[in-house]
């Protein structure tokens, strides 16, 4: 399963490797369609298991060249987003294929959801604390009235409750399941319940999703975003945070980026 061919497009020739990592050439309007286009195919209601999508930015990279069991979590998915400016400006210069532009989550969600409003399909949303779980979900139903979100629960919870949250997810049989718990925490949570989740059409993996659907952080402005700053804006706000995480990650995810890519 990849969303490529849920779009008839040749496999081969919309991936750009990125070290361990498969990346694919699609643009967001791409890729928000395929959601659409699989959740009502055939293809999706005689899958075992749901299509998984994730996405991987320069922390990422980093990770999973430093980490061969985080690597292994993302190869894991069947299509993985660029969620990253840097690596679509490298890839025009490195890549046979280049990435045709950003695909970041938070540019993503609104454009399936808009789609999905109009297509009759359905969310689930799971991740981030109760108040902004809540909160994002009141906003997005404001946003597209037309949306259905069947369910939805924190990102607070054990892993000997998992089994029950997927049970009550798999029976409510979402289209779109988007979990927001951080990377590598939700490509893990992933990694243990896809079978578990039969009868959901898609799980996204999400990162901060919720955070900014609920309007708790804001994003950088347009230009930053455009010229792979968003990062920095980012630090601006939580430097206790997100410091030692970007001036760690960064240097190597480049070098990575530089060498690996093709």
């Amino acid at each position: 399963m990849s969303l490529s061919s849920t779009l008839q497009l040749p496999d081969r020739r919309r991936n750009t490797a990125i070290g361990k990592i498969l990346v694919e050439s699609l643009s967001l309007e791409q890729t928000a369609r395929a959601f659409v286009a699989y959740s009502l195919s055939g293809e999706r209601r005689a899958a075992k298991r749901p299509l998984y999508s994730t996405s991987v930015n320069g922390q990422v990279i980093s990770l999973c060249e430093s980490d061969p069991e985080i690597a292994a979590l993302f190869r894991q998915a069947d299509s993985i987003n660029a969620d990253g400016q840097p690596m679509v400006t490298l890839s025009r210069f490195l890549a046979r294929t280049p990435l045709p532009e950003r695909v970041a989550t938070t540019d993503l969600f609104p454009a399936v959801a808009a789609l999905a409003a109009k297509a009759g399909l359905t969310f689930y949303m799971l991740g981030a604390a109760e108040r902004v779980n809540a909160k994002a979900v009141e906003q997005v139903r404001k946003a597209y009235p037309g949306l259905k979100i069947v369910g939805r629960r924190n990102g607070y919870f054990g892993r000997d409750e998992e089994a029950e949250i997927c049970d009550e997810i798999a029976a409510l049989q979402p289209d779109i399941l988007w979990i927001s718990l951080g990377a590598p925490l939700e490509q893990a949570f992933v990694q243990r319940n896809l079978g578990r989740l039969a009868g959901v059409g898609i799980i996204k993996t999400a990162g901060g999703l919720l955070d900014f659907l609920s309007g708790e952080k804001a994003r950088a402005p347009t230009w930053m975003q455009r010229f792979g700053f968003e990062w920095l804006f980012r630090t601006v706000l939580e430097p206790k945070r997100l410091l030692k995480r970007y001036v760690t990650t960064n240097p190597h995810a480049l070098y990575v980026m530089l060498t690996k890519m093709r």
